[in-house]
């Protein structure tokens, strides 16, 4: 344990006055049902256990995606949804394998179930490679979590890449689908319906993110249900989902008409801020996320302007690691937020 890395979270600073672009926070607040049910819930209800499995949350997820509720498993944030599937599906001394780079979080669920990380490069593109699937078998890898859409980079791999995955894996086949609520809408993007097809599929979908809910802590995984019950049944903790989240998870997810109207601006502004990066020669990888990674300018330090914008007020997110040192990930802000920023690259890089 002494000699484990882990997880770093991005900045949270409590000043109130910080542009926050460091997490990928959705900009814009949770659905009028949220605060609605907030302001209705009963303290007594507090009193009492949670209902212990959220069934009448997982039967609107299910609904929404069209799925079997047997499908379906709550938990506390995407993250204990990721921390469930390694515990179920990897024994000590197994393998998880994922790409380079990819979610931080991937090797520190590893490192405690006593696994081995095996992962792979993306290739330049940041899609995955051809031999990807041949090489984690040949790894023995348990599980394969491979993030979609892609972060750090914001690419989306298609339908057909990803069902040819899970029909070449030999072991369970994890898509995190954190980001997916920002895919443009002419692209097909998500596996979700798909997990009645293949019997080693799990996808993993947030709260966090499109429903504006990163303080409540709140996701979920979608599976076949021979992967799902073990979940459901064995390795989840008691009660893991209070009734508080419970309640407002189902007004967020009944409230489709809100959240896709600020998942509509989320890819407006994000159009906008990867044209005004880009117009100051920043390389933009093309993302389908609330997020842009922006390779530097030549000459220019990536850490400087991460430090010179934190002195600013302004948070973004830098990694000091291989293929990500020279460039900044920035969470797609408000258009105020948005412009702000630019106004203050522009002043950076002219000096």
């Amino acid at each position: 344990m002494a000699k484990m890395q882990g997880y770093t979270s991005g900045e949270q600073p409590q000043d109130g006055r910080s542009i926050k672009l460091n997490t990928n926070e959705n900009p814009y607040p949770p659905s009028p049902h949220v605060a609605a049910a907030l302001k209705a819930f009963a303290s007594d209800q507090l009193r009492v256990y949670p209902q212990p499995d959220a069934r009448a949350l997982r039967q609107a997820i299910a609904d929404h995606h069209e799925i079997s509720v047997d499908s379906v498993v709550i938990t506390h944030a995407g993250d204990e949804a990721l921390r469930l599937a390694v515990t179920t599906f990897v024994a000590p001394g197994g393998v998880v394998a994922s790409t380079e780079p990819t979610y931080s979080l991937y090797p520190v669920l590893a490192q405690i179930q006593d696994a081995r990380m095996f992962t792979l490069d993306l290739d330049d593109d940041w899609s995955l490679p051809n031999d990807f699937a041949s090489k984690v078998n040949a790894a023995g890898a348990q599980l394969t979590c491979v993030v979609n859409p892609h972060a750090p980079s914001g690419y989306l791999n298609n339908i057909p890449t990803l069902q040819g995955l899970a029909e070449q894996l030999e072991g369970v086949l994890l898509v995190d689908e954190a980001y997916a609520d920002f895919v443009d809408v002419d692209e097909p993007s998500s596996m979700a319906s798909l997990v009645s097809e293949h019997e080693n599929l799990l996808v993993l979908r947030t709260f966090s993110k499109g429903y504006s809910l990163a303080g409540l802590r709140l996701g979920y995984l979608l599976g076949h249900p021979s992967l799902i019950r073990p979940v459901l049944e064995k390795t989840r903790d008691s009660y893991n989902v209070d009734a508080i989240s419970q309640a407002l998870g189902l007004a967020a997810i009944k409230d489709q008409a809100y959240a896709q109207q600020t998942w509509a601006s989320v890819r407006r502004d994000r159009k906008i801020l990867a044209e005004g990066l880009t117009a100051m020669g920043f390389d933009v990888a093309a993302s389908q996320t609330n997020f842009v990674l922006a390779q530097t300018p030549r000459d220019v330090s990536a850490l400087h302007l991460y430090q010179a914008l934190k002195d600013a007020g302004i948070l973004v997110r830098y990694f000091n690691t291989p293929r990500l040192q020279d460039a900044l990930r920035i969470t797609v802000g408000t258009p105020e937020q948005n412009r702000q920023l630019l106004d203050q690259l522009d002043q950076l890089i002219g000096d």
